[in-house]
């Protein structure tokens, strides 16, 4: 898990150094053919989980629900790996948009921790979503699949 800013250079190495695979686990959001967003999740966990990394929307195209349509396809892309047991991904108490957005997908936040080592302040916030658990729930009001 991210936590610290040790976490997220390990993390943009992973991905600098492997700049073939940035088309199966990031996408750019394009509106109009101008790029306005960004997001990328860490799949070296599955099936345990997969971490939403980056996740950005320009500034000026903020507040018009385009950081909720990029989420819900990346999440809708994360769930089609075999078995995947959870979508995880941090921000920050100062983020207050982002967390509004996690849970508007169905994040829960899973606690809040201090954040310890980085030059940001605020303390981080935890949030997943138990891949598990939805089946579970869906196999309750329908039957197994």
């Amino acid at each position: 898990m991210m936590n610290g800013d040790t976490s997220w250079k390990e993390y943009d190495k992973f991905f600098y150094d492997n700049k073939d695979i940035a088309d199966q686990y990031s996408f750019i959001t394009v509106l109009d053919g101008e790029p306005i967003g960004h997001i990328s999740w860490d799949p070296r966990h599955r099936s345990d989980y997969v971490e939403i990394g980056h996740n950005c929307i320009l500034t000026k195209y903020k507040g018009k629900g385009y950081g909720h349509i990029q989420l819900k396809e990346a999440i809708r892309r994360i769930k089609e790996y075999d078995n995947l047991k959870k979508i995880i991904v941090t921000t920050n108490e100062l983020f207050v948009p982002a967390q509004r957005n996690y849970e508007s997908v169905g994040f829960k936040k899973i606690r809040e921790r201090e954040n310890k080592g980085t030059p940001f302040t605020g303390k981080y916030i935890d949030y997943e979503i138990n891949l598990k658990t939805s089946l579970l729930n869906i196999e309750r009001l329908y039957g197994k699949l």
